[in-house]
Parts: structure tokens; C-alpha cells; sequence
């Protein structure tokens, strides 16, 4: 502990990425990015706006942008808010929405950001518990809360929940807001976001670094009731009026616009998914069915951590949670055809 930390400072369990390490060069399937490059247009307007313009700072209100992912959702600019990152954009929601009163609520089981904004806002939580299959029950969210979070499709499970089923969790709360974090939704999940019309409690965020392939960029987006994005503008004005830079601006506009690119290549890993989890199930892995670009595995008798080690040794990265009921899991993102046929070959030499 340094002398010179605040008592918060102390007291934070930060968040922990998925390692990076440098020592070789390894098949990355520990962190969910895309295998597929960004749209060659959105890395042109990049290119285009790395100009004299950037002695400038950029737009503030992210107008152009904004406009874009209006038109994309059939919604209005006022609906829109935007960030760097859909992390960014979710630790300004914790203070614009909850606050110390009353407990917020998300699965016991899922991305392990919320804890650390909880902690680092003072707000206090509960998990709710998944199933045994880690299947989350609306009706477990029908309790006196300050909030509510649900992932959708959930990391690391890839546990997905129909439309009716957030439905229900919005109508038990309806004066309290209700995050849905789609940031794997492109993947096969059906967007809540025409929601918004109905449930001025509803905010949707998403982010451009999984299925559009710009986790580089730093982009997210937050699509909901106009009072919520006013609160959302309230909290980033208060840090950083500035969060976009010209570049991701650019970049992110036109990925968006490159409409036939963006369902080229989810097409590729949603196909590359289902290949790889029949060949896992053929190992004798249990698989959770996945809507997102990662899977869930567990084998019946190696354990995670030994596999986890042992595909690191030959070169391969994906991710292992030494926590409570995923311990016996391992969370794979997918990747193209040629990284998950390495990887099938390398878990039949381990696990025979």
C-alpha cells in the first residue's frame, strides 16, 4: 500500500483483463476480440481523418456519430450516447443511475466490471444466483433494489435470455433502471433495444470492439429513454467532455455504414462457432450453447486449470476463472477457422 493512497484507493479490487503476455507469439482466445480485420472503409476514413484537423479538438456531442447509430436503430440522436468504450459508458451509468439507498442487482455469475464500479461508487449489491446451468430466472430479479444490471448474451457463460424474459425483468422494475449490457449481441442475439419506446427505464449499451472489430478504437454506445441519456451526459461532462477522439470517430461512423462487411463477418464466426462446438462436444467437452463470439467448456474429467496450462504451453491463450462454480470452466473466443482447428488438435493430444 503506497503512503500516499486514498482510503478508496486501498480499498479496490480492480478489474483484471485477459493476459497479454509478449515472451512469444501466441493464438489469442482469451480476450473475445474478432479474428476478422475492421472494414476496409472504416480504416480509410481513419486514415482520412489522421489530418491537420487533429490540432482541433473533436465534437464534443459526437453529433455525426450519434446520428449514425440513430439511423441504424430507427431512433432519434436524442436517444444516443456514446463513449470510449462500452466500459466507459457503464461506469458512468453506476453514478447517473444508482446510488448508495438501495442495493443494485446482477447475476452472481458474469462480468466481473460490476463488482469493481459497485465498490469504487459505493453502491452497495447482490448477486442474484443463476441456475445450476447458469440460466438467469427473471422472476429472482422481482426484489426491492436500487437497479438492475443483466448482461445479454452473459460473459463468461454465454448464457442468453429471450426478449420476454428482460421484458419481465423490466416490467417487476419499472421505476428503477434496468442495464442490458449487449455487448456480444451481434452474435446471434436479438436486440432489446426497440424496447426503449416502452420502458423509459430501459438503457441498452453495446460497444464496437467485439462484433464490428474495433477493441483498438475504444468505441460504445447507450441507446435509451432521452432523460436517461441526459444523465448519462451529466456524469461524462463532469470528468471529460471530449471522450471521442476525430480518429474513432470516424472510424466508428463508418463501420457502422458498412452495413454488408459487418454481416459478412459475423456470419464467419457465428459458422466458425457451431463448427467448433459440435467438435468439442465429439472431445466429449460439455459446451454451453453460446449467441456470443466465445464459448463455455468444461471436460468431465481434466480439469480447467490443467488444460488452461497446458494449452499455454503449446501456445495458445484462452481464459480460466479460479472462482466459485466456473472453476471447472474455460471461456474460448472464437477465432478463425485455422486458430480453432490448432486448438481442437491440441486438446485431443491433452485430453485424448
Amino acid at each position: 500500500m503506497s503512503t500516499y493512497w486514498s482510503e478508496l484507493t486501498a480499498s479496490l479490487e480492480p478489474y483484471v483483463p485477459g493476459e497479454q503476455p509478449k515472451d512469444r507469439t501466441y493464438i489469442k482466445l482469451n480476450t473475445n476480440e474478432n479474428p476478422y480485420p475492421p472494414s476496409p472503409k472504416a480504416l480509410e476514413a481513419i486514415r482520412e481523418a489522421a489530418g491537420a484537423d487533429l490540432r482541433l479538438y473533436p465534437d464534443p456531442t459526437c453529433d455525426a456519430l450519434c446520428r449514425t447509430i440513430a439511423a441504424y436503430y430507427g431512433v432519434t440522436k436524442e436517444h444516443v450516447f456514446v463513449g470510449n468504450g462500452s466500459d466507459e459508458i457503464l461506469a458512468f451509468a453506476f453514478p447517473a443511475f444508482f446510488s448508495a439507498r438501495q442495493p443494485i442487482l446482477f447475476p452472481d455469475i458474469t462480468y466481473s466490471f460490476y463488482p469493481v464500479y459497485a465498490r469504487l461508487y459505493g453502491i452497495p449489491y447482490i448477486t442474484v444466483p443463476t441456475d445450476e446451468q447458469f440460466r438467469i430466472d427473471p422472476q429472482t430479479y422481482a426484489i426491492p433494489n436500487g437497479g438492475v444490471i443483466v448482461p445479454n448474451p452473459n460473459a463468461p457463460t454465454a448464457r442468453f435470455l429471450i426478449v420476454n424474459g428482460i421484458k419481465e425483468i423490466l416490467e417487476t422494475n419499472k421505476d428503477r433502471v434496468v442495464i442490458v449490457d449487449e455487448a456480444y449481441i451481434d452474435f446471434g442475439g436479438e436486440s432489446v433495444v426497440p424496447l426503449i419506446a416502452e420502458y423509459p427505464n430501459l438503457l441498452v449499451v453495446q460497444t464496437l470492439s467485439k462484433s464490428r472489430s474495433l477493441a483498438g478504437l475504444r468505441v460504445g454506445m447507450a441507446l435509451g429513454h432521452p432523460e436517461l441519456i441526459e444523465g448519462l451526459n451529466r456524469i461524462k461532462n463532469s470528468f471529460n467532455s471530449y471522450t471521442l477522439d476525430r480518429l474513432a470517430l470516424a472510424g466508428a461512423i463508418a463501420a457502422i455504414e458498412d452495413r454488408e462487411y459487418f454481416a459478412e463477418t459475423n456470419r464467419k464466426v457465428v459458422a466458425t462457432r457451431e463448427r467448433t462446438t459440435a467438435a468439442l462436444r465429439e472431445l466429449g467437452f460439455e459446451v454451453i450453447d453460446s449467441l456470443a463470439n466465445f464459448v463455455f467448456v468444461t471436460h468431465p474429467v481434466k480439469a480447467a486449470e490443467e488444460l488452461f496450462a497446458a494449452l499455454k504451453e503449446r501456445g495458445i491463450l484462452v481464459r480460466y476463472f479460479n472462482k466459485p462454480r466456473i472453476d471447472r470452466y474455460l471461456r474460448v473466443s472464437i477465432g478463425t477457422d485455422e486458430e480453432m482447428d490448432a486448438l481442437l488438435g491440441a486438446l485431443r493430444e491433452i485430453a485424448g
